[in-house]
């Protein structure tokens, strides 16, 4: 039951604003990039099937109408190309950029597993017994066991060794995230293959951001007493005010699934390059 943090001039509406567990906001597709292409194609062949079609039902209107004849066939025209030059600058940029690529999604991947297996082991179901694929997915399957895996979080929220162990392991992972991300977004955003697994860790990222900032509000660690006190102001608390334990457990969880699933994805993508 902490205090109300002060605000700081800041009106939003508790509607726009209410608290709840937010899962991954990113499309989970890794290709999208293909989908305008696709889109495109599929575009004009509806257009030259309706011109055929319309041909058939009435043979002399194209002829009568030769200005929007030629404007319609311009149109296919410019389309077919632009899908054609997308698809083709697309997949020189996969090549050209692979090996680098693969070794940063193989990061990205690390860096991932570090966030949902560190909270994982936090919350004490780390599986026993030797490390290896089986302990990988029996940790995987934990994760997306969310009962479970919120009890967990509940427990750790409710003891304030284990609070303070949370809040040195997010400053832990985001210090990792923040080297990763500086090795490789330059390059990955590259190609629209690669930028949008990179958004989904960014975002990862930006979520332990905010409740590592809640975190330094309600349980600062030793190391920061000397920051100036305003700095610890969250931005959970400045636009919705003191921020629930029920809330950050729920976001933790949350969390955890989506380092796990973007541990699986960018795995998976890496394999496919």
């Amino acid at each position: 039951s902490r205090s109300p943090a002060p605000r700081l001039g800041v009106t939003i509406s508790s509607e726009e604003m209410a608290p709840h567990a937010v899962g991954p906001r990113r499309t989970d597709s890794l290709r999208t990039y293909v989908r305008a292409t696709r889109i495109v194609g599929g575009l004009v062949v509806l257009i030259l099937f309706g011109a055929i079609a319309w041909d058939l039902a009435d043979d002399g209107f194209w002829a009568r109408h030769a200005l929007f004849t030629g404007l319609v066939a311009s149109l296919v025209v410019v389309a077919v190309t632009a899908a054609v030059l997308n698809e083709v600058l697309e997949r020189r940029q996969r090549e050209r950029w692979a090996v680098v690529a693969q070794y940063a999604l193989f990061d990205f991947v690390r860096a991932a597993r570090l966030v949902w297996g560190g909270l994982l082991e936090l919350a004490g179901w780390v599986p026993d017994g030797e490390l290896g694929d089986g302990a990988l997915a029996a940790g995987s399957e934990v994760v997306h066991d969310t009962p479970r895996l919120t009890a967990a979080m509940d427990e750790t929220l409710a003891r304030a060794d284990r609070r303070e162990q949370l809040h040195r392991l997010i400053v832990g992972l985001l210090d990792q995230g923040h080297d990763v991300l500086g090795r490789w977004a330059d390059v990955m955003v590259s190609s629209g293959t690669y930028a949008e697994i990179v958004d989904r860790h960014v975002e990862l990222y930006s979520r332990l951001y905010w409740w590592g900032s809640v975190l330094d509000e309600s349980d600062p660690l030793e190391e920061h007493a000397s920051r100036p006190r305003l700095s610890s102001v969250s931005p959970a608390s400045q636009t919705v005010g003191p921020v629930e334990d029920e809330w950050l457990r729920d976001n933790l969880v949350a969390i955890a699934q989506l380092a796990e699933s973007l541990d699986r994805d960018s795995f998976e993508l890496a394999m496919r390059i």
